[in-house]
C-alpha cells in the first residue's frame, strides 16, 4: 500500500509541524504543510494529495470561499476536505452548511496528536493497516 499524501493547511507553523510529525511517524503519511489558503490552494493544486486538513480560523480569505475556489479546479475538485475546529466555534452552525462546503468531516481541537490519524482514517474510509 502506498503512503496517503496530505495537505495541511495551517497559520500557526509550530502547531503544523507537530502535526506534520505526529502523521509522519505514526501512520508514515506524506504531508505538505502550507501557512495560508491561498498557498494551499496553489500546493493542492501542484501537489495533487489525498487530502486537504484545514485550520478553520485561518483569515486570509473565507474558509467557504476557499473551498468554493477548490471546488472548482479540476484538478483538486475531488480532494476530500477535513476542517481542524474548535467545537465552540463550529457546533452551532446549520447541518446544511457542512454539506455546501463538501467538507468530508471536521475534527475538534484541542486534538490529541497520537489520534489524529485515526479520526482522519475513520472520517476518510481509510485503513490504517
Amino acid at each position: 500500500m502506498t503512503a496517503k499524501r496530505l495537505l495541511l493547511i495551517h497559520k500557526n507553523p509550530i502547531i503544523g509541524e507537530v502535526i506534520q510529525a505526529c502523521l509522519t511517524d505514526v501512520v508514515g503519511w506524506q504531508v505538505e504543510v502550507a501557512g495560508s489558503t491561498l498557498e494551499g490552494l496553489r500546493q493542492a493544486s501542484f501537489y495533487q494529495p489525498d487530502a486537504i486538513i484545514c485550520e478553520a480560523s485561518l483569515g486570509e480569505i473565507d474558509g467557504l470561499l476557499f473551498l468554493q475556489q477548490l471546488k472548482t479546479k479540476p484538478e483538486t475538485q475531488g480532494i476530500p476536505v477535513l476542517l481542524l475546529t474548535l467545537k465552540g466555534k463550529w457546533s452551532d452552525l446549520p447541518l446544511n452548511w457542512f454539506h455546501k462546503s463538501q467538507l468530508a468531516a471536521a475534527i475538534v481541537n484541542p486534538l490529541e496528536p497520537t489520534m489524529l490519524a485515526v479520526e482522519i482514517a475513520k472520517a476518510l474510509g481509510w485503513d490504517l493497516d
